[in-house]
């Protein structure tokens, strides 16, 4: 079954230098643009990431240091891939963990604004997690009865996600609507104010932080509760995303 959209989505898969979202880098992303039309748009794009990558990751996508040597760096396509997402909403598999914040992280780097608040998000893992409970080749197999054999090159990823997805649409016809948005909030594990996680929502829709000694109060009562706090999360090890959080937070309760 074919999803139904009202404006164009992205899906995409990242590789990169590592799983540390505050300090690792992106070397190779893919993206397939499905427009409301039928028509796609196939993109993959390698970047030398100005660090080392690990010896762990290249093992997993096969991407060499050599391999991105004289690619260009993120920064230097962050406007032109923000123009590419302006007005999409974005899928793809894990996505909420790991490629969404990383990329994020990459364009706050880059200096280049771009709200991944205003597209919806469809995370495939979260739909295969809550009906089956299995990764992405097995996936594959499960609900499109191939084997995926070029599993971590980004554009297979990519475009197994797809299938996976339209799959599920098929399979879980009349459980699962075919409608972007309620996609986006049924693959969503947790209610995430910041994309790592560090805030949340609680149930009465009170941004509340999610780790720590202060974990489940409220962060405009622990802001004011205890002004030193501010100045540790922002010198601490969060991401970007996760400060800007903060911020935000503080500034619109005037603290």
């Amino acid at each position: 079954m074919k999803l139904q959209l009202n404006r164009p989505i992205i899906f995409f898969d990242i590789e990169a230098t590592g799983l540390n979202i505050v300090t690792d880098r992106i070397v190779e992303l893919c993206y397939i643009k499905l427009f409301p039309n039928g028509e796609e748009k196939v993109v993959t794009q390698r970047f030398n990431p100005t660090i080392p990558i690990s010896d762990e990751a290249t093992a997993v996508n096969g991407i060499t240091n050599a391999d991105v040597a004289d690619k260009p760096t993120f920064k230097e396509r962050a406007a032109q891939l923000a123009h590419e997402f302006e007005g999409c909403d974005f899928a793809g598999y894990n996505s909420n963990h790991f490629d969404i914040p990383l990329l994020v992280e990459e364009f706050i780097r880059a200096g280049v604004n771009f709200d991944i608040h205003r597209c919806r998000q469809i995370d495939v893992q979260g739909i295969f997690h809550k009906m089956e409970k299995r990764d992405l080749t097995a996936a594959y197999k499960f609900y499109c009865q191939k084997d995926l054999t070029e599993a971590h090159t980004a554009e297979a990823d990519t475009r197994a996600t797809i299938e996976v997805l339209e799959a599920q649409l098929s399979r879980y016809e009349g459980e699962l609507q075919n409608n972007v948005a309620w996609l986006a909030d049924f693959s969503r594990h947790t209610r995430n104010v910041d994309l790592a996680g560090r805030i949340v929502y609680n149930d009465q829709g009170v941004e509340t932080i999610n780790f720590g000694k202060y974990r489940g109060k409220a962060v405009t009562e622990v802001l004011r509760r205890d002004p030193g706090y501010f100045a540790w999360v922002m010198q601490a090890d969060f991401t970007q995303n996760t400060k800007q959080t903060f911020m935000r937070l503080k500034l619109a309760a005037g603290i």
